[in-house]
């Protein structure tokens, strides 16, 4: 437990519920940790400004969780960065005082990535949202770290480009490059890994780097270590990612979306793997299993069939989409599944996937006050049938809830299970499920984590995945980079 949460517990214990709110006033004013004293604050705000740093317990609360499961743990302090000269100054102070560094982009990751475990302060870059820059031509552009998904496509609109990895939330792009996100698109369009072709990033000592020189944007290089592809994934370990050039796609000349439904989850699944190996270029092929049908309908006001179902969508000119229809069609017939159900009105299509994206808040609603917990692996596409149908057994077996959702066009799928964070039984049935899941991805050849990244979650799972040699050159790595441990402390390892 945290020098912050010894304190507290301490001052609640001693004090009555009135000099509890009279004296309330002053945590805002003393910082806890020894680290973290009136002094290191006030160099703070003359680096960021007065303005940019709060140890209000409501802001320090704010910037303590993610959307997962995982309580809160805030830092002692948070700074908004305005600037890269910012984080730089900001980054060396913590350095020079041993100082836990915990960068904050949006706050939407899913394994406790942004908990401050070991207090410290907090950098929130979401003053740090200006679009730099605009290829057309090229094919990218340039943003700094607080610019989110959204808002990148809204400028775009005019260009006919756009930035096609979705994740569902609307992440800060920097964030996930640090995550390694990717989403419903990645079938087509890849991941981050892909799509990141230079990042701007700030070390734990304050230099600043671009990983792949500085003004650099080519498709390909073979300069020396793939420096973009080091920090993608990392997680803010490493160090904080404060611009990103990132490849475009243009926009579909044509866009269908549908959906249909099966009898069986074996069926959905190996429908899916039929289209792939028939080469036909899906945008989107997502999973949803009954459950997660059923959350759909209750929360987003639809009406379809309660059944293990594929939600579709083709990308590309008029002529070419009908021939792949077609063939999907064919293929889904052939494993007993229903008629589709198109979406080619704008609105409506939107409103479908609106529906996928807002199945996380879905799966709460079926128990009212839960939190999610939720977990993720992904396999080869050979392997998927297996590894969702002997998770669903073991679900049922555990008679908990566990609503299955995939990115299957890529082998990745989800489960979003509600839970009460009181109710230690149903947790202890989750967490014991969710890590034979992931036993059983590796054991298909997969891994126990296809987007959420570790976090705190899944640090145990790791040096399964990777062995023990390999998280030691990880480490190194980390000790290299990082050699007073202050970058995001307590995430991906020990």
């Amino acid at each position: 437990m945290s020098c912050h949460h010894l304190m507290r517990r301490a001052f609640y214990s001693k004090h009555t519920f009135s000099q509890v709110k009279q004296l309330s006033r002053c945590w805002s004013s003393a910082a806890i940790s020894p680290k973290v004293t009136p002094g290191f604050v006030a160099e703070v705000k003359n680096i960021v400004g007065g303005s940019n740093v709060s140890t209000a317990d409501a802001v320090r609360d704010q910037h303590g969780h993610d959307e997962s499961y995982h309580g809160v743990e805030p830092p002692d302090v948070v700074a908004f960065a305005e600037s890269v000269d910012h984080v730089s100054q900001v980054a060396k102070l913590c350095n020079d005082n041993g100082v836990p560094l915990i960068p904050f982009g949006s706050g939407t990751g899913l394994e406790g990535g942004i908990n401050a475990s070991r207090g410290g302060l907090c950098l929130d870059v979401t003053k740090m949202n200006n679009i730099l820059a605009v290829n057309a031509e090229d094919f990218d552009c340039q943003v700094e770290c607080g610019v989110t998904r959204v808002t990148l496509n809204n400028y775009l609109r005019d260009t006919g480009l756009w930035f096609p990895i979705d994740p569902g939330a609307d992440a800060s792009l920097c964030g996930m490059c640090a995550t390694s996100a990717s989403g419903t698109n990645a079938v087509r369009y890849g991941t981050m890994r892909e799509n990141t072709l230079n990042l701007e990033v700030v070390l734990a000592d304050g230099r600043v780097i671009n990983t792949a020189g500085e003004g650099r944007r080519t498709k390909k290089t073979s300069a020396g270590y793939n420096l973009t592809n080091l920090f993608v994934g990392s997680e803010g370990t490493l160090g904080i990612i404060t611009k990103a050039s990132l490849r475009l796609s243009g926009i579909p000349e044509a866009t269908i979306s549908a959906t249909c439904h099966f009898p069986d989850v074996q069926s959905a699944v190996d429908t899916t793997v039929q289209v792939l190996q028939c080469g036909i270029p899906m945008a989107r092929i997502e999973f949803l299993d009954e459950v997660s049908i059923d959350a759909c309908n209750k929360y987003s006001h639809l009406d379809l069939t309660v059944a293990p179902s594929l939600f579709l969508e083709f990308h590309g000119f008029e002529a070419g989409l009908q021939e792949q229809t077609k063939t999907v069609e064919e293929l889904v017939k052939m494993n007993n599944g229903s008629e589709f159900r198109w979406a080619t009105d704008v609105d409506e299509r939107n409103h479908l996937w609106k529906a996928r994206h807002d199945i996380l808040y879905a799966c709460m609603a079926l128990r009212p006050g839960s939190k999610p917990y939720s977990t993720d692996v992904c396999v080869p596409i050979s392997n998927l049938p297996e590894v969702i149908v002997r998770t669903k057994e073991m679900i049922k077996e555990a008679g908990i809830i566990g609503p299955i959702v995939g990115h299957v066009g890529d082998g990745n799928f989800h489960i979003f299970y509600p839970v009460h964070p009181d109710d230690h039984e149903t947790l202890k049935k989750i967490k014991d499920v969710s890590y034979e899941m992931a036993l059983i991805a590796m054991e298909l050849n997969g891994t126990c984590t296809g987007e959420h990244g570790i976090g705190i979650g899944k640090r145990d799972l790791l040096v399964k995945e990777i062995g023990e040699e390999g998280l030691n050159v990880m480490k190194q790595i980390k000790a290299c980079l990082d050699p007073n441990g202050i970058m995001n402390p307590g995430k991906v390892f020990f």
